[in-house]
Formats: C-alpha cells, sequence, structure tokens
C-alpha cells in the first residue's frame, strides 16, 4: 500500500487524498470492530454498512481518478496500475463476500453472518490493490485465527469447541496484505 501511495502521488494528487482517506476510515473502523468483536462477538451492522458506502465511495473514485488522471501519460499509469476503473474493487468485495458466505452455509457454527458481511467490505480494500492482496489477506486472516485458536489450546484456557472472534483476524490480515504486499 506504501508504494501504490507514493505512485499515486506522482499521478494524481486527488488520487493519493481520497485512497489516504479510505486508510484512515480502515483504520478507524478496524480498531473499533476489533474491540466490540473481542468483548461481544459481534460486528455491529451500524458500522459494517456504512463502511461499504465510505469504502466503496472512496476508493471507486480513486480508481476513476487514476484511470483518467493527468495528461502527458498519466491516464497510461492510471491504466497500467488499476486496470479497468472500479471493476476490480467491486468484484474483490463481492468475491470476498461470496467466498465467507459458502463457508457460512457450510458450518455455520464456525462463521458468524457479521464476518461475512465484513469480508465485503475488506475485499473492497484489497480488491482496489490485486487479486493477490485479495488471497494474501484470507489466508493470513486464517492462519492468524488457527494460531491464536493454538495458543488457547495449548493455554488450556479452551476447548476445540470454544468460539472466538473471527474479525480481528480478518481485519489484522487485510492490514497486512495492505502493508506488506507490493502493490
Amino acid at each position: 500500500m506504501i508504494r501504490r501511495l507514493s505512485d499515486l502521488w506522482d499521478a494524481s494528487p486527488l488520487g493519493f487524498w481520497l485512497v489516504a482517506a479510505a486508510c484512515l476510515y480502515f483504520l478507524a473502523m478496524a480498531v473499533r470492530l476489533t474491540v466490540i468483536d473481542v468483548r461481544s462477538h459481534l460486528l455491529p451492522n451500524r458500522i459494517v454498512f456504512p463502511s461499504y458506502a465510505v469504502a466503496g465511495a472512496l476508493l471507486l473514485a480513486a480508481a476513476v481518478v487514476g484511470f483518467f488522471g493527468g495528461t502527458d501519460g498519466t491516464s497510461r499509469l492510471g491504466v497500467a496500475l488499476f486496470g479497468v476503473p472500479g471493476l476490480r474493487v467491486l468484484a474483490g468485495g463481492a468475491a470476498l463476500w461470496l467466498f465467507y458466505f459458502v463457508l457460512r452455509v457450510i458450518h455455520p457454527p464456525g462463521m458468524g453472518f457479521g464476518d461475512v458481511k465484513l469480508a465485503g467490505v475488506l475485499g473492497l480494500y484489497l480488491g482496489y490493490l490485486g487479486w493477490n492482496h485479495v488471497m494474501a489477506a484470507t489466508f493470513a486472516a486464517f492462519l492468524l485465527g488457527g494460531l491464536w485458536s493454538l495458543a488457547i489450546l495449548a493455554a488450556r484456557r479452551g476447548t476445540l469447541r470454544s468460539a472466538i472472534p473471527f474479525g480481528p483476524f480478518m481485519l489484522a490480515g487485510a492490514a497486512l496484505a495492505m502493508v506488506v504486499l507490493p502493490a
């Protein structure tokens, strides 16, 4: 994400500020949802649903500005960075939502519907960056959640039937993919 922001600043300052605002919103949303999910095992709709609109608007606008931005070749840079404007943002959100929805249908006790709804929002962010980010963040979420579960079992603080809030691991996996993977 950091490399993408610096490239975006050169190509389109407006696109840079749109993505920066989306990142700040992600950070605030992630902190709020993590605290709530750890305390109550809930991801409230009053936070998740508006996140679709905020993230979608900011990231779609950044994709469009990046695609059509500037003159003397910066629009070509936008094509190289973003592909079809907004398509990957929407496809990432839909694909991640669908993946988590299938997991919910297959094993309802293992995945809450709040996690499914959050997956769509995270897919918007990750889709903006690319399909590698979507895959890596999903893998990281399950890896981090699995490691946490093993730690709980090893410490004898829970059993195989213990419920853990998965939202924080989804958010951590997404943040990790956004920061570590090059765009």
